[in-house]
């Protein structure tokens, strides 16, 4: 339940004000199909974090313990203070000429999300736990959490979160995480 709860909250905090939240919004203005544009996200979410998540796990079958607990323990200190570090997105997206709503939504937000915080996260979260199933169903709830007020609510609400302070409060959590991995608090036998 840890690894679920852990999950959720850390990627959902992570998700506030990121590129692929504003990919979201910048879609529902665009298409104005709300509904579609959320199954979207959760159909490249599932397949983005399904997909780090065994990288995490391969690196946890690959490494020595101890070996993965200085990488993890230094990687949640790196990620709280990539957290603290404003996303920009550069370019609005082209139009996809000739693909739905679902199927753009589902490309874009797939490769929007390759390299970015919340999957990175999603590799470090599958390491440290056991369970994939909980790890990727947590941080794809996370990321819903996150994506389907800005798909419906768009700019306004988004604009509205104090997304600096969010971005603090997940960086404390990743920097607990991160202090206590490599105080060997944890339990990783």
């Amino acid at each position: 339940m840890d690894a679920f709860l852990v999950s959720t909250g850390v990627v959902a905090l992570g998700e506030i004000g990121d590129k692929t939240q504003l990919l979201a919004m910048m879609l529902a203005a665009r298409y104005h199909r709300p509904g579609l544009i959320c199954l979207g996200v959760l159909i490249a979410t599932l397949a983005n974090h399904a997909l780090a998540g065994l990288a995490g796990q391969l690196a946890a079958q690959l490494l020595d313990p101890d070996i993965l607990r200085w990488v993890l323990g230094i990687s949640f200190l790196l990620m709280a203070g990539w957290l603290l570090v404003p996303d920009k997105f550069d370019e609005e997206p082209r139009p996809m000429r000739g693909l739905g709503v679902l199927t753009a939504t589902i490309t874009l937000f797939f490769l929007a999300e390759m390299g970015d915080k919340t999957q990175i996260a999603t590799v470090a979260l599958a390491a440290r736990y056991e369970s994939l199933v909980a790890v990727v169903g947590g941080s794809t709830l996370g990321m819903m959490l996150a994506n389907v007020p800005a798909v419906y609510f768009g700019a306004r609400a988004a604009d509205r979160l104090p997304a600096r302070l969010v971005h603090g409060v997940a960086a404390v959590l990743f920097a607990a995480l991160g202090c206590a991995t490599l105080l060997n608090a944890a339990d990783w036998v």
